[in-house]
């Protein structure tokens, strides 16, 4: 039984495949395809035709309740999360209130509270929710606090600082994902989000100065432009490195204009690249 369901899985794939070859999103729909089978959760979320129909198509339904049930998923993430190591209670609490689940298509209404990322598209991904409470616990967020954020992605790391009281300037060089969250209504609870349709290299020297700039990709190096960017006392973290490992570090911006440099732990992120897409 188990493998006459498998063989029906894999050829109505092959078929909505065939179907797809014509369409702009077929690259990403195969590789989600892949990367679902890989990770061994293809049979567990996607049960049905229409599902995986749809997710083939790439078109994302999101959720819009949140229920006991996903209440009681988050608050068993955010302890797991605290057991870590992440001390910070603003984090925690940001993380604890957020429906990650309404980031996600409806296919992944319980996954989504696994710690774990997730593919959104476009070669990117929804970051593992310990790598975006260690980042946000790193960059030391306080009430309206300036902040630059460098990739939008699915905009759940902007509205994580948005919780902690944040002023973000978020960037995202990949029209469909900016078009995206210019279309999922959860974000418009959030008028301390401002999106930006841009080269994440570049930043913003029109809003700058800032005082805290998150880099959610891998740099290759420091990138000089942000730097100048941040205010006097500011701090930038960000994981550098151009291999599939990377280092998350912290640099601060002294009185004297030098930069004190701390490294923490590996992390593996998408590679930060430059222009718009």
């Amino acid at each position: 039984m188990v493998l006459i369901r498998f063989v029906y899985i894999v050829g109505l794939v092959l078929v909505l495949i065939a179907i797809q070859s014509n369409s702009e999103n077929f690259r990403f729909s195969l590789s989600f395809v892949q990367q679902a089978i890989i990770g061994g959760e293809f049979v567990k979320y996607y049960k049905s035709p229409s599902t995986l129909v749809h997710l083939l198509n790439c078109d994302p339904m999101r959720p819009t309740e949140d229920s006991y049930r996903h209440k009681g998923l988050r608050k068993k993430l955010t302890e797991g999360i605290r057991e870590k190591g992440i001390t910070e209670e603003r984090v925690l609490n940001a993380i604890n209130n957020i429906p990650r689940h309404f980031f996600l298509d409806s296919a992944f209404d319980e996954a989504a509270y696994a710690d774990r990322a997730f593919p959104i598209g476009e070669g990117q991904t929804i970051s593992q929710p310990y790598t975006v409470a260690y980042q946000s616990q790193l960059l030391g967020v306080k009430s309206f606090d300036k902040v630059l954020e460098i990739g939008t992605g699915s905009a759940y790391q902007a509205v994580v600082l948005a919780q902690m009281g944040a002023q973000v300037y978020t960037i995202e060089r990949q029209k469909k994902l900016f078009e995206a969250n210019k279309n999922f209504d959860y974000l418009k609870k959030f008028p301390n989000i401002k999106f930006f349709y841009g080269d994440g290299f570049e930043g913003l020297p029109t809003y700058a100065p800032f005082d805290k700039i998150l880099i959610t990709a891998a740099a290759p190096e420091i990138p000089p432009k942000l730097i100048e960017q941040l205010k006097v006392g500011g701090m930038m973290v960000l994981p550098v490195g151009t291999g599939e490992v990377q280092r998350m570090m912290r640099i601060s911006k002294l009185k004297n204009g030098a930069l004190k440099e701390e490294v923490f732990d590996q992390f593996s992120f998408v590679p930060m690249l430059e222009g718009k897409k």
